[in-house]
């Protein structure tokens, strides 16, 4: 009968020990959170006065994102500098460090001494070279040197002088100097050189080009992103702080727009189109470009198919001119403000004849002036460039 007794007396010691410590638990759960929300208050009330007001809130460059994903413009794309360097890149324009860079080239100085220099002295030496096979390397009288231009198509050197002029009306220097003279076996410019030039079989009373001759260029070649099919030079295009590459890139954005506004076949057009031969084309050297090697100065020469032979073919050519075009969306600003006042008044046509009315009149006379067809299409050319810029303005500006 003691056995039950004993089983009852343990029965009830557990329930008491189960029963005081889930009372023991409720203490202490009790305990915690009465310190818990007694941290909380003292947390918010030393907040409150030792963090300092809140003063005006200033907007920060992230906070001009813009949410557009129809276009590439949902990041402010000014902002094109890295910390701590000079901007390579203004909205969509070369910044003044890269402007500071640019190699002087050639200006109106540079045109009138050789305008100067052409007109009076002698030819004293005649010699194959320079590209094409009716050209010919002259030696003047003071030692200069001039690449000389001799064709049968007058419009050939048309599209030379014109591109020319053309080039000086954007403001660029890249072109080395050229002045235009009348081939006159007696006259006084040529007659120490009769012989060389009956072997060149040069014919009396035609025009030619004579192009100052700049020694030691190297080859130039296409900047990388303009390579590819996705081919672009934007603002995101370029890293940030200004250096010598830079300066290379602002030269070919120039390039860019005067070869698309003359539609010259003979440069980057042509290693486009031999792509379909050559799929390496893009990676030679780019045709009728050089680099000065002291300078950095590129040289854009032989502009012959500009402006005439270019505006024929335009049907076969005209995609890879606009590729080209559509690819950039960084301009020098000077250039840039010459297209939008060439848009405005359309006076191109006008600006490109007064430039060669001052020539000799012997030249006046032989050289005839730009084809109207030629002067409508390049006002319409110059509407689409001003368009790109406007259109880049868009995606890229402040």
């Amino acid at each position: 009968m003691r056995q039950p007794l004993i089983e009852e007396d343990a029965t009830r010691r557990r329930w008491r020990r189960r029963c005081d410590q889930d009372a023991c638990g409720g203490v202490y759960l009790l305990t915690a959170g009465l310190a818990f929300l007694l941290g909380l208050g003292v947390g918010l009330t030393l907040s409150f006065y030792l963090l300092p007001a809140p003063g005006p809130v200033t907007p920060s460059r992230y906070s001009e994102i813009r949410p557009n994903f129809l276009s590439v413009s949902f990041v402010n794309r000014s902002l094109s500098s890295v910390a701590g360097k000079e901007l390579a890149v203004n909205g969509i324009y070369w910044s003044s460090q890269v402007e500071a860079r640019l190699p002087s080239g050639y200006g109106p100085e540079e045109e009138e001494a050789w305008l100067a220099l052409t007109h009076s002295a002698q030819v004293l030496k005649v010699e194959e070279g320079c590209g094409r096979i009716h050209n010919r390397l002259l030696t003047l009288q003071d030692g200069s040197r001039s690449c000389c231009r001799y064709r049968q198509n007058t419009d050939q050197i048309q599209g030379e002088v014109f591109s020319y002029y053309l080039a000086r009306l954007l403001g660029l220097r890249n072109l080395p100097p050229a002045a235009l003279s009348v081939v006159r076996y007696h006259g006084p410019v040529w007659a120490r050189v009769q012989r060389e030039l009956a072997l060149a079989r040069w014919a009396e009373e035609r025009v030619v080009v004579l192009t100052r001759f700049i020694p030691s260029l190297r080859a130039a070649h296409i900047p990388v992103s303009l390579r590819t099919s996705d081919r672009h030079l934007h603002p995101t295009d370029v890293p940030g702080g200004a250096n010598e590459s830079h300066a290379e890139l602002a030269q070919w954005s120039d390039l860019v727009v005067l070869d698309y506004l003359t539609a010259n076949l003979d440069r980057v057009v042509n290693n486009l189109y031999n792509l379909q031969w050559n799929p390496a084309m893009m990676d030679a050297p780019a045709h009728n470009l050089a680099r000065d090697p002291y300078s950095g100065l590129l040289l854009f020469l032989d502009n012959e198919s500009g402006l005439l032979h270019g505006y024929r073919l335009l049907d076969k050519y005209e995609r890879f001119h606009a590729s080209l075009l559509r690819a950039l969306c960084v301009f020098r600003r000077s250039t840039a403000d010459v297209v939008r006042r060439l848009h405005l008044h359309g006076d191109v046509g006008e600006k490109l004849q007064l430039s060669l009315e001052d020539n000799p009149p012997e030249v006046r006379d032989l050289l005839p002036p730009l084809p109207e067809r030629s002067v409508r299409i390049l006002n319409e050319r110059i509407a689409r460039v001003h368009e790109q810029i406007s259109w880049c303005e868009r995606q890229y500006g402040p």
